[in-house]
């Protein structure tokens, strides 16, 4: 890892249960779930606390991935603390989860930010767990991970599916969404595409990190454009995507990186984009 780790507080968090720091210069953001006597699931303050990160995160323009992850090696996320949300409904006091909450996830539709994100999914990624991750550009899990959308256990919501099928294909999509009592081997999530690499649990971190270091290096525009192609574009139809990734590409014009490239390339050097 770098050198240098620095935590950054937000305003209005106080019991430090989802961590934010980054390193290499702040060009790397680690958000952590930092719940782990509670598999870091998410109590009623945990979407504030995910709408502070992420808009700290789109808005820092040093800052050019994050990495999600959870604390220990237990688990990345349970989902929601259904504990405590059993509780509070006994008591009559639910509102915070009856109540329509501002969420800023996925980060490229609500946020208008593409910048690439990576889970690195160190245990059970369950429910808003396993949605958590989903959300993200690129998934890593350790050796002893295991997956499960639970929702259809405990006749709960889980709209995020409804993309899921960017990923994997229905028929595998409809297993996990229906099989609500089955858990998923990472071995399994990546044979179907859900996850781009399978790691012993002590390489988590250093592979995660390894792929952030080498987006970091990418031109970010095009690394942001590529990200927004690939999601926006899964609705449209051929004809519609084409002139669509033709027009965001536009952007692309009269930047300084878009000489910079070429330069570097014929210079035979690294090139240092500076996303201008």
């Amino acid at each position: 890892m770098a050198d240098e780790v620095v935590r950054i507080p937000l305003a209005g968090w106080q019991h430090q249960e989802l961590l934010y720091e980054t390193i290499d210069d702040g060009r790397i953001a680690i958000i952590t779930m930092n719940r782990p006597e509670r598999m870091n699931s998410s109590d009623p303050g945990m979407a504030q606390r995910w709408v502070d990160a992420w808009t700290t995160f789109a808005d820092d323009e040093q800052c050019r991935v994050a990495i999600v992850t959870g604390a220990g090696d237990r688990a990345f996320s349970a989902g929601q603390d259904l504990k405590i949300r059993a509780e509070l409904e006994a008591e009559g006091g639910d509102a915070p989860y009856r109540n329509p909450t501002r969420t800023v996830t996925p980060i490229g539709e609500k946020l208008g930010c593409w910048k690439p994100t990576i889970a690195a999914i160190n245990g059970y990624a369950i429910a808003g767990g396993w949605s958590t991750a989903q959300y993200c550009t690129f998934r890593i899990a350790a050796d002893h991970a295991e997956m499960n959308i639970a929702e259809a256990r405990w006749n709960q919501a889980a709209s995020f599916v409804s993309t899921l099928t960017r990923l994997v294909g229905a028929g595998i999509a409809l297993e996990f969404c229906l099989m609500g009592d089955r858990r998923f081997s990472a071995q399994r999530a990546y044979e179907v595409g859900l996850v781009n690499k399978v790691v012993p649990r002590e390489e988590l971190m250093d592979e995660a990190i390894d792929w952030a270091r080498t987006l970091v290096r990418m031109a970010p525009r095009t690394v942001e454009n590529f990200n927004q192609m690939i999601h926006q574009a899964a609705s449209m139809s051929q004809p519609e995507a084409t002139a669509f990734a033709n027009a965001l590409e536009v952007n692309l014009r009269g930047m300084e990186d878009s000489l910079e490239g070429p330069t570097a390339f014929a210079e035979k050097r690294d090139a240092v984009f500076k996303n201008r």
